[in-house]
């Protein structure tokens, strides 16, 4: 008697479902409090392999315009030239160069971020994906947690205004939470 050779998983596709995925953003305010803010205008395709990560690819970007701090005069704020101006900068856009196993679930994905014009290398620590799911119309899911700290100023998001207390308004680094959601297309 043999045994049947494994099938080998193969490489999928899969496009962001932008009505279950959400950019987040955390920042110092007044030095006392973090202000949180979301982007619904999230796109991206992720090439995911599982056998071998280092195949895995994924890119995005998010529209700027979608910002929302439940705090409208602080949204035209941020969309102004202060901060994103979203008129020149309409999106943030990733793409990775690197993805690798951190640990079991866990993974971290690396590259160029760009934000304002200015690109950096990033890195994102990734919890998932999630095992694949069946939706009720049929099509497959799998989810993904994933974050990284930057400093806005490294990409020219350099408005502030000193208090009189001491500190400034706005604190530098800035925590940056993704929940995206994927469905398969290939």
């Amino acid at each position: 008697m043999s045994a049947a050779a494994a099938t080998p998983v193969a490489t999928t596709t899969w496009t962001v479902d932008p009505v279950h995925s959400v950019a987040e953003f955390r920042v110092r305010h007044m030095m006392i409090a973090n202000v949180r803010g979301h982007f619904t205008g999230v796109t991206g395709k992720l090439t995911y392999d599982p056998t071998d990560l280092a195949k895995s690819r994924v890119e995005g970007s998010v529209d700027v315009a979608t910002i929302d701090t439940r705090d409208p005069q602080r949204d035209t704020h941020l969309k102004s030239p202060d901060f994103f101006d979203a008129e020149k900068f309409p999106t943030l856009s990733f793409r990775s160069s690197r993805v690798m196993r951190r640990s079991e679930g866990h993974v971290v994905v690396t590259g160029p971020l760009t934000i304002h014009g200015a690109t950096r290398e990033v890195e994102f620590t990734v919890e998932g994906p999630t095992p694949p799911v069946k939706d009720p119309w049929g099509n497959t899911r799998i989810g993904v947690t994933a974050s990284t700290k930057i400093n806005r100023t490294d990409f020219g998001l350099n408005f502030n205004a000193p208090l009189e207390t001491g500190g400034v308004l706005v604190g530098e680094e800035v925590t940056i939470s993704l929940e995206l959601e994927f469905v398969q297309t290939a």
